[in-house]
Formats: structure tokens, C-alpha cells, sequence
């Protein structure tokens, strides 16, 4: 692939990533991680490279690259990272998959039906809206790199940051910290940084000798922390209101002004056009989705119509209301790629000028089982009134000095039931979970919304 091809395909995959994942609204914030990248991009050995750096409207903990300069990193990964070194360090390093062209070497293996399948896979097909269900979520962009790669990648952050003035020990610092989320993690499913860049248990330890030799005879080095943390300070953790919030197996949506119930206990993924639950150990799905331009004069037209350029055929439905309006609620048959045949409970519900599809998806030979749950969550739609919707509000990261006595725990109260775990804090304060606060140590806490 040549520099001129990588570019192109930069360019091109920038407008989807943005449509589809969403660039975090703090024109401030985004500045200063642009002047970051920037500055490692110019010691890197492709500086004329049209370097773009975005961070992401995503809770998912990640950063990844496209051909041709073009970074990300979510507002996910900014709170677990402890100071202005540790996130120069994961720029770097994605800067380094660029400079040694991981990333052009990955989409020149694929032919371009591969390619056009893998970058597409992300997006939901507007006439196909169950494609890629069973992989539904953040991390189907992202390809995964070698050990190899990943090493080299690594090396290359640390070069990156000690050559542009950080302190190189933020690299391993910012990978124990990650590696300490994968292993607190409940939901090992969810896409992250560590999920793309699989992190061998001796990768921290290799990446300990480049960073000595980089610290030799060098200048004094920066880390930065108090002022990254007030970089930190208000940034949403969590999901964004603008896209909806999960709040426990409750989903609400204060620009929609509506809300459903989630079966309790299932993981609920919160994706930019759709919101997935899936039934622990199972192949049982919940789908929540915005029916593209819907076609159609009726609601049930339209329901059927979508239906049926998705490929799914309907067995029995009827027009009804669900809490006060207007849908279509049906049974469908079809096949969905690794889950083969399956039965469909799904609704089409008029809300204002919007269409929404809550579809229940089992496989053919479980679907009884499931019925009830499904009927349930789907009759559990309802508006909500404006008071409602304003009340919404995201959780948010804050500044907090520790005092004599506060553990985890006690901190973790104060935010509100359920709002982060006590492990998390820790985590995102640089702590292993056994550990506890300092007192008077400047801590990033989180507060409810």
C-alpha cells in the first residue's frame, strides 16, 4: 500500500469513525490532545504524515489508528490515565503503528471486499439492521495486531515521548494500569484498549529496557500530572445523555425523551445507533435500534417492509399501542450470521417523528423460553416527560483530595449506589485494587449525574 493509498483510506474511514462513534464536545480538550499528538508526531519518522488526533464520544476504554495518520483515543481511557506522560505514551504508541505501518499492513492483507466488510462492520446497514448483530459494539473496527507489532509499537511510544520531553515511564505505568482493567474487568466482552492490543503478561517487562535506555543522559523528563488532572476535571465518564444512559437495565434517552427496561443481570451495550443486550452465556439478544427512513403510510407498513429487506419473515403480528403509542408488534423468521435460524419478537413504535425497532432475538430452538422476557422489556417502552428527560444527567469525573480514613469504599458511597465500583477508583487513581488512598493525595473521583 502506498503512503498516497494510506491517506486516502484515512480520509475516507475518518467521516464513518466520526458518524458512528461521535467526537466528544469540548473543543478544549480536543485542542490539547491535538497539541499532544502533534508534538510526537514531529519527532516520529513520518512527520509529514496529515496527522489527525480526535478523541471520541465513547465510555469504552480504547485508542486505535487508521492508515495515514489519523488517531483516536475515547473519553473512556482519559480517566484511568494518571498524568500528561501516560497519555503521551498511548498516543505514541498508536503513532507508532502508523509510523511502522501495522495498520496499512493489516488492511493491504485483506482484499478489498474484506476491507470494505471490516471498516463497514462497525455501522449498522440501514437496510440490513441486524447484520453484524452477533458482534454488535465498539471493538469490530479495531484489527488486531501481533505480539511483534505490538512491542514494536510500544518501543516506539517510548521513544516518541522521552524525544518530545515526557517522562518514558509513563508507557509501563500506563499499561499496568490497564493491565489491572482487564483483570477487574466483569464483562470481559466489552471492547477495549487491552481486547485490540493483547497485552502477554511480559510485555510491561520488555518495554522496561527500552524505557531505561531512552532515560540515559537525558534531560530531566515531564510527567505533568497536576495539570492533566485538571484537564480531567468534568469530563462525562460513562454514557453521554445525548446518546442515552444506561442506568442499571434501565435505558434512557433524554433527546428521544423515552425509556425501557433492560432483563436484569443481561450486559447492555450502549452503541451510537444501537443498544445491544446480551443474556450471560447465552445467544439471546435484545436490539434497540432507530429505524432508518422508514417507508411506509402505516406503522404497519412500515414495520414489515423493514422487516423484510432485512430478510426476516413475518409469521403473526397485529397493530397495537404500547404505553400510549402507536406500533406494530410481530414474530419473525429468519438466519442472522453465527446464530443461524432464529425467531424474532420484534416492535416497531411511533415516537413523535422517529420510528424505534425493541426486537427479542433467540435462536429457533431457545425462543420459548425467551418469549416472556422479551414481551416484557418490549411492553416496558414508554415516553418520558420533559422533566424527565431534563433530570437526565451524565456522571461526570471530579478533583478530590483523600483524607485520613477514606478508602475506596467510602469514596465510592459518596458518589451514589452502583455509580463505579471501589476497584475502579483505585484503578483509575493508579492504585492496585488492594490498595487505599493517601492522605492528601489528589484523586479523580466520579459523581453522579
Amino acid at each position: 500500500m502506498s503512503e498516497a493509498q494510506e491517506i486516502q483510506i484515512g480520509q475516507q474511514q475518518d467521516a464513518e469513525v466520526r458518524k458512528e462513534m461521535g467526537v466528544y464536545n469540548d473543543r478544549a480538550l480536543q485542542e490539547y490532545v491535538t497539541t499532544l499528538g502533534l508534538k510526537l508526531a514531529q519527532v516520529s519518522e513520518r512527520p509529514n504524515l496529515p496527522w489527525h488526533f480526535t478523541v471520541l464520544d465513547v465510555p469504552a476504554i480504547n485508542a486505535f489508528a487508521l492508515p495515514g495518520g489519523y488517531i483516536y483515543i475515547t473519553r473512556g481511557i482519559l480517566p484511568f490515565l494518571d498524568d500528561e506522560a501516560q497519555l503521551a505514551g498511548v498516543l505514541g504508541h498508536e503513532i507508532g503503528h502508523v509510523t511502522a505501518r501495522h495498520s496499512a499492513q493489516q488492511y493491504s492483507r485483506a482484499t478489498g471486499a474484506q476491507l470494505g466488510l471490516i471498516l463497514g462492520s462497525i455501522l449498522v446497514p440501514q437496510t440490513r439492521p441486524f447484520a453484524q448483530l452477533g458482534e454488535s459494539g465498539l471493538g469490530l473496527l479495531f484489527l488486531k495486531y501481533s505480539r511483534d507489532d505490538e512491542e514494536q509499537a510500544d518501543a516506539l511510544g517510548v521513544k516518541y515521548a522521552s524525544r518530545a520531553g515526557w517522562d518514558p515511564a509513563g508507557v509501563p505505568r500506563m499499561l499496568t494500569t490497564l493491565a489491572r482493567i482487564e483483570e477487574a474487568s466483569d464483562n470481559k466482552g466489552v471492547p477495549n484498549w487491552l481486547s485490540t492490543h493483547p497485552a502477554p503478561v511480559d510485555r510491561v517487562q520488555k518495554v522496561q529496557s527500552v524505557v531505561q535506555q531512552a532515560a540515559s543522559g537525558a534531560a530531566r523528563f515531564t510527567s505533568d500530572r497536576d495539570g492533566y488532572l485538571r484537564r480531567m476535571d468534568g469530563i462525562v465518564y460513562g454514557d453521554n445523555p445525548e446518546q442515552g444512559v444506561v442506568r442499571g437495565a434501565s435505558f434512557l434517552h433524554a433527546g428521544l425523551r423515552f425509556a425501557m427496561e433492560f432483563p436484569p443481570g443481561w450486559d447492555v451495550n450502549n452503541g451510537q445507533t444501537q443498544v445491544v443486550a446480551k443474556e450471560p452465556g447465552g445467544n439471546t439478544l435484545l436490539l434497540l435500534q432507530p429505524v432508518q427512513q422508514p417507508i411506509g403510510r402505516s406503522i404497519q407498513e412500515v414495520a414489515l417492509r423493514s422487516m423484510d429487506s432485512a430478510g426476516f419473515r413475518a409469521a403473526s403480528g397485529g397493530r397495537t399501542t404500547i404505553n400510549g403509542l402507536d406500533a406494530f408488534v410481530g414474530t419473525y423468521e429468519g438466519a442472522l450470521q453465527d446464530l443461524g435460524r432464529v425467531t424474532v419478537r420484534a416492535a416497531h413504535i411511533a415516537l413523535d417523528r422517529d420510528v424505534l425497532l425493541v426486537a427479542g432475538i433467540a435462536p429457533q430452538q431457545t425462543y420459548d423460553r425467551v418469549e416472556p422476557t422479551f414481551i416484557k422489556s418490549i411492553n416496558s417502552f414508554r415516553p418520558l416527560t420533559r422533566a424527565e428527560a431534563e433530570a437526565i444527567r451524565p456522571n461526570r469525573i471530579d478533583l478530590y483530595t483523600a483524607r485520613a480514613g477514606d478508602t475506596w469504599q467510602s469514596i465510592a458511597e459518596r458518589a451514589g449506589r452502583g455509580v463505579i465500583k471501589p476497584s475502579t477508583l483505585a484503578i483509575m487513581n493508579g492504585h492496585a485494587v488492594n490498595d487505599q488512598p493517601r492522605p492528601g493525595e489528589r484523586l479523580k473521583i466520579v459523581v453522579s449525574g
